[in-house]
């Protein structure tokens, strides 16, 4: 008997991970009735990551209270996921910038306060390994703010204590750490980060994200003038230069922040949810791998989903297929890596009407059909 593995990104605005997955199995025993098939859910730390890992792994939702980028009482969630230790965070469900206005956003105001207090009700309940996901942040304050929430004290000259936010990453000069939320150094941090950019620097978070979170050019210097001073306070408590690590400027800095003051590692949104499903032992012996997202094109070969499940599948010599809602391989300078890719609809099209839940099951399951004759050899 055939055994397929089916690990499929959502195509966004019509398709889930898991619908993609069925429609792919409806395809393939079209042709081949016999064949199993391994249906997974997964993402790439975007949009879609909280429902395809409960999907693959089962889950709690979590709901509690906590503040936004400006200090706000809002209600936020997260998961505990089916071991009962393991929580899965998005930043930007506490600290995001479609939480402001646009004349709201200020990233000098703006505070991370409200993802620590997530972390910090997910080690109240026991939770010791974090999946957490970085993207989409309104923040630029290094992590202050998360970490204040987790018990730190950030201190100025005077010995007062300072809050989270951008504007006071410049006046910080000792970090004490005595009252730490007593879990956080046995937790482990996974780190779902998808940029290279630096803590601070030309290339770093402030002059990178600042400016589309609201800050002017001027306010972008002071924000880097800052990140650079918190990096070299930081360096001198901990013995951690974070200040030019790749993907430590990621959300305004707080990708840095978990370097310095957790148990942290950073990987590519892809990479985080494939290890956490255990995704290399699962396709040990597959036949093949079918994988895909609603649109395949050169973005897709910088590290999206498809990519990064075609790298591990292809590094165990299993045979890769990728379908997506359309293909656009220009300015792709090879696409071999992958067996074949087939577009789920070509030629004109009406976008809303090929959108339809109901017409792209039908059109992936044809795509996946038409992939069967390949894999079969039929």
């Amino acid at each position: 008997m055939k055994r397929v593995v089916i690990a499929s990104d959502s195509f966004k605005g019509s398709l889930s991970s898991a619908q993609v997955a069925d429609s792919i199995e409806q395809g393939l025993k079209s042709v081949c009735p016999d064949i199993e098939c391994i249906k997974l859910s997964v993402a790439d730390g975007g949009e879609g990551t909280v429902e395809a890992l409960m999907d693959s792994l089962g889950g709690e939702l979590i709901k509690c209270r906590v503040h936004d980028p400006l200090m706000r009482s809002i209600d936020a969630s997260y998961v505990i996921l089916g071991d009962g230790k393991t929580a899965l965070l998005e930043m930007a469900t506490a600290s995001g910038l479609p939480l402001l206005t646009k004349e709201e956003r200020n990233p000098l105001k703006t505070s991370t306060f409200g993802t620590g207090e997530l972390i910090a009700d997910a080690l109240d309940r026991g939770c010791t390994s974090f999946l957490l996901g970085l993207g989409g942040s309104a923040t630029n304050d290094g992590g202050m703010g998360c970490f204040e929430a987790l018990g730190y004290h950030f201190l100025d000259t005077e010995g007062r204590c300072l809050r989270g936010c951008g504007e006071n990453l410049c006046k910080v000069s000792v970090i004490d750490s005595s009252s730490v939320h007593p879990l956080l150094l046995e937790a482990s941090f996974t780190v779902a980060c998808d940029v290279d950019t630096p803590f601070c620097g030309p290339k770093g978070a402030a002059f990178v994200f600042a400016p589309q979170k609201g800050a002017n050019p001027q306010q972008v210097q002071e924000l880097d003038r800052g990140l650079a001073h918190f990096a070299e306070v930081i360096k001198y408590s901990t013995g951690r230069d974070i200040s030019q690590v790749a993907g430590s400027g990621a959300a305004g800095g707080l990708g840095g922040g978990l370097l310095a003051f957790s148990r942290a590692c950073l990987k590519p949104g892809i990479e985080m949810v494939l290890e956490a499903i255990g995704f290399d032992r699962i396709i040990e012996g597959a036949d093949a791998v079918i994988t895909g997202e609603g649109r395949i094109d050169f973005q897709t070969f910088k590290g999206k989903t498809p990519f990064g499940v075609m790298s591990h599948a292809a590094a165990k010599g299993i045979p890769v297929y990728a379908i997506g809602g359309c293909v656009d391989l220009s300015g792709v300078e090879d696409s071999s890596a992958f067996k074949r890719i087939v577009p789920a609809v070509s030629g004109e099209y009406d976008l809303e009407y090929v959108m339809r839940t109901e017409v792209a099951r039908s059109n992936v399951a044809s795509a996946a059909a038409s992939l069967a004759e390949d894999i079969f050899e039929l």
